[in-house]
């Protein structure tokens, strides 16, 4: 699914807390039902020039936390956001120490490039790696085999680690009975 945030925020400068608030209600209405699954819900920002930091803590990280707090389906991704729109969500998840997914699409939806706004520690950015590289894997798995090396032997940190990604929205999390897998929501680099 993919939301032109320029029409739903009724223009290309999208300022204020109280239009974000706006804006997060017209969100959810838009998500309101859930894919069978999980796929991401690109909030593309192509017409969108000024975004301020009080509209996307209002609009932007309160869809993604609510989301991603029921544990939906939907793995909301920052879409052809301009380098001002970038700017102010760099500045918005460094205060909050908040990480957010963004990437380019094409006119035809296809993912172009990927990137994170924000850093995450550097047991987390590990763990995304390894997602990664692996394709799509368990806490069990990276625990054979990596965990002698990080002093891990037990797959409570691993699956903590990905909880905390998929949390955010920077992994897909796939249930399988009891048993939870994880993936990239993209492979490009």
């Amino acid at each position: 699914m993919r939301i032109d945030m320029a029409a739903l925020g009724g223009g290309t400068v999208l300022t204020g807390a109280v239009n974000g608030t706006t804006a997060l209600s017209r969100l959810i209405a838009a998500a309101a039902t859930e894919p069978q699954q999980p796929e991401p819900i690109f909030l593309d920002f192509s017409k969108v020039d000024v975004a301020t930091a009080s509209y996307l803590r209002e609009s932007i990280l309160a869809f993604r936390d609510l989301v991603r707090g029921r544990r939906s389906t939907f793995y909301p991704v920052i879409a052809n956001a301009n380098d001002t729109v970038r700017d102010e969500l760099a500045e918005l998840t460094r205060t909050r120490g908040d990480v957010l997914m963004i990437c380019s699409l094409d006119a035809g939806d296809t993912v172009i490039e990927t990137d994170l706004i924000g850093e995450l520690d550097p047991k987390q950015r590990m763990t995304f790696d390894l997602v990664r590289e692996h394709g799509e894997t368990d806490a069990g798995e990276l625990m054979r085999a990596y965990g002698k090396g990080e002093g891990l032997r037990h797959s409570t940190a691993w699956n903590n680690r990905l909880t905390a990604l998929a949390t955010r929205g920077l992994l897909m999390e796939i249930s399988q009975g009891r048993a939870k897998r994880y993936r990239p929501l993209f492979m490009v680099a």
